[in-house]
């Protein structure tokens, strides 16, 4: 996607957008395949889909990637393995996989934005408010902000609750809430819904 693609991806997108979070280990937990799990999507008219795969050698997440790829045109973004860039639209990263990329976290979005250009989405994790202000001062295109709920997929993370919705108003980049929410939610700041057990389900459902 150019970067006019990206900006009017975002600008366009409806209220609490769904973000489908695909993640690997919980498609193999439920002997899942990713055609169902796209034709779910699909149903559901997810605007996102991150794939994300922990486990896994290189090779073999870029097999499933290229396969997603094949399955699905929208928005696809990668978590963590941002070497895989140019088989989707984007990538997604957590605050100490940021970090990585230089000593604090201005030096390492330039570096991360150096390493993928300028025509790449790039999602950062955020968990509070002093997380938030810094992404505002960062070249990025969207944060994911959680957890809204407690979740078996993050059980160390923070819960939010309804603070989370507040926090989001403070933010200058789209907002994606993450952690336990359900197709119930809505937000009035967060932009865009993360949902990955509740997809697998209805994927389930209509398999």
């Amino acid at each position: 996607m150019t970067r006019s693609e990206i900006d009017a991806f975002f600008t366009s997108l409806p209220s609490n957008a769904l973000y489908a979070l695909c993640d690997q280990a919980l498609l193999d937990s439920h002997a899942l395949e990713l055609e169902p799990y796209v034709e779910a999507c699909r149903r559901l008219d997810v605007s996102l889909i991150q794939y994300r795969n922990k486990a896994a050698e290189t090779d073999a997440v870029t097999a499933a990637l290229e396969r997603l790829r094949g399955l699905w045109d929208g928005m696809l973004i990668i978590n963590d393995r941002w070497q895989l860039h140019a088989l989707c639209d984007g990538v997604h990263v957590g605050q100490d996989d940021l970090l990585g990329f230089g000593a604090d976290a201005a030096a390492a979005a330039q570096s991360l934005r150096g390493e993928v250009g300028g025509d790449c989405v790039i999602g950062l994790s955020t968990h509070n408010a002093t997380e938030i202000a810094t992404a505002n001062t960062l070249g990025i295109d969207y944060i994911g902000l959680g957890a809204f709920r407690a979740t078996g997929t993050k059980t160390d993370a923070a819960v939010l609750g309804e603070d989370l919705d507040t926090l989001a108003a403070a933010s200058v980049h789209p907002v994606a809430a993450i952690g336990g929410v359900g197709f119930e939610d809505r937000f009035t700041h967060a932009r865009m819904r993360v949902m990955g057990s509740a997809i697998i389900a209805e994927a389930q459902r209509w398999k």
